[in-house]
């Protein structure tokens, strides 16, 4: 399955800025909590962004562990580097396309992590095989990504806003369960699925709309079917708007849970 896909920084900025303010759960407990990374380790964080795993994993530690961030945009990887000086961290963070073969060599790291991007990768068992093949002999895995139960308020508003248009099936949400976690558990000595839940709850509308902008604007490629263009776009979401005004009238606030899903896997 090839996906044409590159997040725009901007939204990914703002939806981790959103799930922050409004959110009622902390994602980076629940991963450390998961994964109580050690100091001495050695850990690949794939699809790293602007460092956000990375700089939980080094806080963690104390800065006793080494940690390689890898991204493929080079604007994320600027900003990561930027925080790595201001903080006075260690963290290398380098160019990393995951399509690709990675550059290290075999048995090299005790931990190997995606949050929310290793999934768009073109063959996921070309990409998660390399994952495979730079850990050591126990070492681990750990995918974050949607479920399918994910954000349930914001596509029904959607549905409603557009007479029930069917939603695009999303690369994450729509695989994580089913393609991605069997092709990590055809490589692994062990796999688990782990779950956290966050209610997102927006007193008013504005922020919903700026969390609706950035997940279009994230997945902008695949919503075709609902808009193609600057005004279409604008059309859609003023209808989203006018929905979620109604709802927000009816219920004095709008929440929306994510469900999120750990795979942890054991080479």
């Amino acid at each position: 399955m090839k996906i044409d896909y590159q997040e725009p920084s901007k939204d990914l900025l703002m939806r981790i800025d959103i799930h922050e303010k409004y959110g009622s759960a902390n994602i980076d407990m629940w991963t450390n909590d998961l994964l109580k990374p050690q100091a001495g380790m050695k850990i690949l964080d794939v699809g790293c962004g602007a460092g956000k795993l990375s700089f939980l994993f080094n806080e963690y530690t104390k800065g006793q562990a080494e940690i390689i961030g890898g991204d493929f945009s080079e604007e994320l990887l600027d900003k990561a580097r930027a925080k790595n000086k201001e903080l006075g961290a260690k963290i290398d963070f380098q160019f990393l396309d995951f399509n690709e073969k990675f550059k290290f060599e075999d048995n090299t790291f005790d931990l190997c992590t995606s949050a929310f991007a290793i999934y768009y990768a073109s063959d996921l068992k070309f990409t998660f095989g390399e994952a495979h093949r730079v850990l050591k002999p126990g070492g681990r895995l750990f995918v974050s990504g949607p479920l399918p139960e994910n954000k349930q308020m914001f596509y029904e508003i959607i549905k409603e806003a557009t007479n029930n248009a069917p939603i695009p099936p999303m690369p994450g949400s729509s695989r994580f369960k089913g393609d991605i976690f069997n092709t990590i558990d055809s490589l692994f000595a062990k796999t688990e699925l782990h779950k956290f839940e966050n209610h997102l709850t927006f007193p008013e509308v504005a922020p919903f709309i700026d969390y609706v902008r950035a997940s279009l604007g994230e997945d902008r490629r695949l919503w075709t079917s609902m808009f193609n263009g600057k005004d279409e776009y604008e059309a859609l979401v003023g209808k989203i708007e006018a929905v979620a005004k109604k709802w927000l009238e009816r219920d004095g606030k709008l929440v929306m849970t994510k469900v999120i899903g750990g795979i942890l896997a054991t080479k």
